[in-house]
């Protein structure tokens, strides 16, 4: 063993066997993928899965001769961590079917230790270690004949013109390529997470660009006014009893008066784009003035609490997360969303402002641990998975803890609402919508995240639901189903403002 640790292995030969191991341990689903989507028939279909194969090959082998050629002991490094971050991939690709895009790098970035912890498992720990760190230990400790600059330019010409004729053999499936190129570029490994970090980190550096300031909004009244918008974590619509769902997730908030069920769906699968969705006051991509901060800036106070992440840089001065709050009131017990709803009330009174907007942003259905979201009274349905390799066995168990945290939503809002209902010089409304939906196993996926163009509705069916003391001004039943564009213009009438980007089409009331 200790001799063939030692043994010098000229850089083709090493090349050759990086680029195998490869396709054979990290680039499985993608090769699945093909051959469960390939539309053609015939030996047209058996050319496409040889080209991929082959193409795999062709670009990996040229990628990491030059990795190793160019960076020598830093290109091995490299390489070793590909190994290691492709592993993990992949297990998350067949454990969850889901794929490394964008938009799931941006949720990896965007995810904070505890909620990431949740994966942790035995069969995570142990993929890693045999796909992953003893390749990455191979890779680091063989010894390598990295040849001349002649053998380099050999190599690099001939896996050009090896892919330009892999290339053109295919050029009639073009259109099957576009077709699936989202869900190729994110299953391909290394390459997927590599190019989409770059991405993610080209965005993010124009994100720095300070936010897009709205024209001024003006208030038209001096009514004492009341809006909480509580923003929900992946909540779908199909496990609400208020839409349909068989299970009486909704017992408390079935009885409230003034309660308006709304259809609608989420503008993105993942909390970032959700949110932002929420907040500004029409699609795009750039980064316009968001609502709290306009609002805080037309001298509205603001107040938001939060037990997440992932929303665009907000502007105001009461901002408090879920941890600093549990310390201001002295809570060292576990603690859940429900602190978020504390002392709502009292804050709403000791304002000395005219209008108020309380915005509250919830985790309390984010996977896959959804049994340590809610507190322990609130585990009606039962029995519940405890972790991700329960899940999988059980998926009613799943459903169940789900389920349960829904019932735990309903118990926060109707506490809510009665609490708002005992608010008498103010005029009072709460909205309720999800970020995105959840996937519970239905086709085999679970959790969200999947690009919006091939998503299922689980993950973009959201709960939308408005109460008012009726009292003020008249709700307005949208006919068909909307997204979530409808809070900031709804908020923006409710407080009793106008401005020139205000969409009088796009407000409830």
């Amino acid at each position: 063993m200790k001799k063939i640790w030692q043994q010098e292995i000229k850089l083709p030969l090493f090349v050759t066997i990086l680029s195998v191991l490869n396709v054979l341990l990290y680039n499985i689903p993608f090769l699945q993928f093909i051959v469960n989507h390939a539309e053609m028939e015939g030996i047209t279909r058996i050319i496409l899965i040889i080209s991929f194969i082959a193409l795999l090959f062709t670009i990996n082998f040229l990628a990491f001769y030059l990795i190793l050629f160019l960076l020598r002991p830093i290109g091995k490094a490299l390489i070793a961590v590909f190994s290691i971050l492709s592993a993990i991939c992949v297990y998350f690709i067949i454990t969850y079917h889901t794929m490394m895009d964008e938009s799931m790098l941006g949720n990896v970035f965007n995810t904070r230790y505890s909620e990431a912890s949740n994966f942790f498992t035995w069969g995570l720990v142990l993929w890693v270690i045999f796909l992953g760190i003893i390749p990455a230990v191979w890779i680091c400790r063989q010894k390598i004949a990295y040849g001349n600059w002649k053998t380099l330019g050999g190599v690099c010409g001939g896996s050009i013109v090896a892919t330009a004729i892999l290339i053109l053999i295919n050029i009639n499936q073009v259109l099957w390529i576009g077709k699936y190129d989202t869900e190729l570029g994110g299953l391909v490994m290394p390459w997927s997470y590599t190019v989409n970090t770059c991405r993610i980190w080209s965005h993010h550096l124009d994100k720095q660009q300070k936010e897009i300031i709205l024209d001024d909004a003006q208030m038209v009244n001096h009514d004492r006014s009341v809006m909480v918008l509580v923003i929900g974590e992946s909540a779908r619509k199909a496990n609400f009893s208020l839409y349909g769902y068989p299970r009486n997730t909704n017992p408390l908030l079935s009885e409230v008066d003034n309660l308006h069920v709304l259809e609608a769906t989420s503008c993105a699968t993942y909390t970032t784009a959700g949110v932002k969705s929420i907040l500004e006051y029409k699609p795009t991509k750039k980064l316009y003035e968001i609502l709290p901060n306009y609002l805080y800036r037309a001298g509205v106070d603001v107040v938001w609490r939060t037990s997440n992440w992932g929303e665009p840089p907000v502007h105001i001065e009461d901002y408090i997360n879920r941890k600093n709050l549990a310390k201001q009131l002295n809570i060292k017990d576990k603690i859940y969303d429900e602190i978020l709803f504390h002392g709502i009330k009292e804050r709403i009174e000791q304002s000395d402002k005219e209008k108020v907007l309380i915005i509250l942003h919830t985790s309390t259905s984010h996977g896959p641990d959804y049994q340590s979201q809610y507190p322990p009274s609130f585990e009606k349905f039962t029995p519940v998975c405890n972790n991700v390799e329960e899940a999988q066995k059980n998926r009613d168990m799943l459903i169940n803890a789900y389920d349960n945290s829904i019932l735990y939503t309903d118990w926060m809002l109707r506490g809510l609402i009665d609490t708002l209902q005992t608010i008498r010089d103010r005029h009072c409304a709460m909205i309720y919508v999800s970020d995105h939906g959840e996937s519970l196993g239905e086709n085999e996926l679970y959790m969200h995240g999947v690009p919006m163009k091939m998503a299922p509705r689980e993950q973009y069916e959201i709960p939308f639901i408005v109460w008012t003391d009726n009292s003020y001004l008249t709700f307005r039943q949208p006919e068909n189903s909307i997204d979530q564009h409808y809070v900031f213009h709804s908020i923006l009438r409710w407080l009793g403002f106008d401005s020139p980007i205000y969409n009088e089409e796009t407000s409830l009331f």
